[in-house]
């Protein structure tokens, strides 16, 4: 009924969870969350794929699965509109975007001056110094000074 999933919806908000798995104590809000989660200790996968016959502890988890087969790309990123067969590979890939970590091959930092690109702001920055002249690095045994730490590594 629509008044029992109410109920059990409120639990999980309450944060009691009298359903203890015997197994590992993971506790459940409701005594289905239990059950569901004893299949995984017995390895009881009841649902199958009528496709290629893999099986899945959860009807959800085969309806995800079922998707992989049909190729359908539902989930779509609204940043990119790259699109996705699953949630989850869209939750990862959402992540990227807000770790502002750029895909392989990729160069968002862009120099002002020349428009070279990088991949990482700090390349980005030491690439900005050669602009400017400044030799901010020295030889502790010559005193020759260089813009960047790598010709010094290599002098």
């Amino acid at each position: 009924t629509h008044e029992g999933s109410l109920k059990r919806h409120i639990k999980e908000h309450i944060g009691k969870k009298p359903y203890q798995c015997n197994q590992c104590n993971k506790a459940f809000s409701v005594n289905n969350g239990l059950i569901t989660h004893l299949k995984t200790h017995s390895m009881e996968k009841p649902y199958q794929c009528s496709q290629c016959y893999k099986t899945f502890s959860k009807s959800s988890h085969l309806a995800s699965h079922l998707i992989t087969h049909t190729g359908e790309k539902a989930h779509l990123c609204s940043l990119c509109d790259k699109a996705f067969t699953m949630k989850s590979n869209l939750t990862k890939h959402i992540k990227r975007h807000s770790a502002m970590k750029p895909y392989r091959g990729e160069n968002p930092y862009q120099c002002s001056l020349c428009d070279k690109t990088f991949s990482k702001n700090s390349s980005l920055r030491s690439h900005l110094i050669t602009h400017t002249g400044e030799k901010a690095h020295l030889c502790s045994l010559c005193d020759k000074a260089f813009t960047l730490k790598r010709p010094l590594k290599k002098h």
